[in-house]
């Protein structure tokens, strides 16, 4: 490797890092990548040391609303693609950009740490097969992901029986001979719980609340490419919206699942076509919330229980920068705070690239992030004044684009922004930004 003081330190190959790194070398921005695998595509390669995938795990959003705006997927590849389609699309993806000779595979990134104040470069520590390494970059850009740090909850008691996070579940092998209880009734957690219904001796999911589920076809095309063409008031669109679900999903409630206690949009829907159906055939039981664990008995808050060989906990992922102190990204409460979920408000060389869910958003809606940032240090190295206007306004108080919306207070959701109103405040910017260069 070839570093300049002038080049920027990219960490990560996924879906984020390679569009940040097609980004940065569009507006000309040295950088250097750093791969912990041996490839791209990040948690999409099931076989990467991070990846949380599993065998039967597809988008939940259409390829159509999902993929890169310039790198649509082909014709062959299914509406809503196995990880395995995705892993060779990222490869391709990869390919066409030249992106690869730009990253250091097999790196693992155990250190960054300022040199001093903003502008003043940044010391970055790896580890490969030749040892320990080190080096200085003007500033770092981190696109580890946010979906590999298991959130393991703690339960009252003792289990006999195998527990697991979701994250160590690969095959629906796992599953056989085995009495199954999946906690957690989120987009992975019913998928798993499909699986286990068909290779296990029997499957429950227990839920702590209720969910609105969402079919993956609406009139025989993808649900998520239906809606847009008429802008609603939120008010109107839940309302709408609500009302369609009741059309082709029916009332959850009627086979066992709890009522949620939050609006439509306050949280992730659940994307799953199967779960319902097979609820409604009784293959799959609806539990409440655990209370505790006693051998192979398990006790829930209802007062009833029963005895089972696994527990899955499907309870999602934390955020996590191992190798950056917590306080240099400005964290408050279960998230860092960042100016459009990606800028360091103090420091102009710190960037978090990807730190953001939006249903609907896509990887494209990821790009404009990477194109955003890639701009901006390119108009502080040209002197732009819209560079410098969003440097200032980053300075200042600001808020989670939200467009409103009162998400719940949970780990999860402390990163969650609204689509429309994010890529809204980022288009805005770039676009200033870009007439500057015109």
């Amino acid at each position: 490797m070839n570093i300049s003081k002038e080049s920027y330190a990219l960490i990560g190959a996924g879906p984020m890092g390679l569009a940040t790194a097609k980004t940065l070398i569009e507006q000309g921005i040295d950088f250097q990548g750093f791969e912990l695998h041996s490839d791209v595509g990040g948690l999409w390669d099931i076989d990467g040391p991070k990846s949380t995938m599993y065998e039967s795990a597809h988008l939940i959003s259409s390829k159509k609303m999902t993929e890169f705006t310039d790198f649509p997927m082909g014709d062959h590849i299914a509406e809503y693609p196995g990880h395995r389609e995705l892993k060779t699309y990222f490869q391709d993806f990869a390919e066409q950009f030249d992106l690869k000779r730009r990253y250091h595979f097999g790196a693992e990134v155990t250190r960054v740490a300022p040199l001093g104040g903003d502008g003043a470069g940044w010391a970055v520590s790896w580890k490969d097969q030749d040892g320990d390494h080190s080096a200085e970059f003007a500033g770092v850009l981190i696109a580890n992901g946010t979906l590999s740090e298991p959130n393991m909850p703690v339960f009252e008691g003792e289990f006999a029986g195998e527990l697991i996070h979701s994250c160590k579940y690969k095959s629906a092998q796992q599953f056989a001979g085995k009495r199954v209880l999946i906690v957690g009734a989120g987009n992975s957690g019913c998928d798993i719980a499909v699986d286990a219904i068909h290779h296990g001796i029997h499957c429950d999911i227990s839920m702590r609340r209720g969910y609105y589920f969402v079919p993956k076809y609406v009139f025989g095309k993808p649900a998520d490419t239906m809606g847009g063409a008429v802008k609603l008031p939120l008010w109107l669109k839940r309302r709408v919206d609500q009302k369609i679900l009741k059309w082709f999903v029916g009332d959850p409630q009627a086979y066992g699942f709890p009522k949620p206690d939050y609006a439509l949009y306050e949280s992730h829907p659940v994307v799953n076509s199967l779960i319902l159906y097979h609820a409604g055939h009784g293959d799959i039981g609806i539990r409440a919330d655990i209370k505790e664990l006693d051998g192979n008995t398990v006790r829930f808050r209802d007062g009833e229980e029963a005895e089972y060989d696994l527990i899955v906990a499907a309870t999602g992922y934390k955020l996590h920068y191992p190798f950056i102190d917590k306080e240099l990204l400005n964290w408050q409460g279960d998230a860092p705070h960042l100016f459009l979920n990606c800028m360091h408000p103090e420091r102009n060389d710190l960037f978090v690239m990807g730190m953001i869910e939006a249903t609907g958003l896509g990887w494209q809606g990821r790009h404009d992030q990477a194109e955003l940032v890639a701009r901006y240090l390119r108009g502080l190295k040209d002197g732009s004044a819209a560079a410098e206007a969003i440097k200032a306004e980053k300075a200042k108080e600001f808020a989670r684009e939200t467009g409103g919306m009162n998400y719940l207070k949970l780990a999860r959701m402390a990163y969650y922004v609204d689509k429309q109103s994010y890529r809204s405040a980022l288009n805005k910017r770039t676009q200033a930004l870009k007439r500057e260069m015109a």
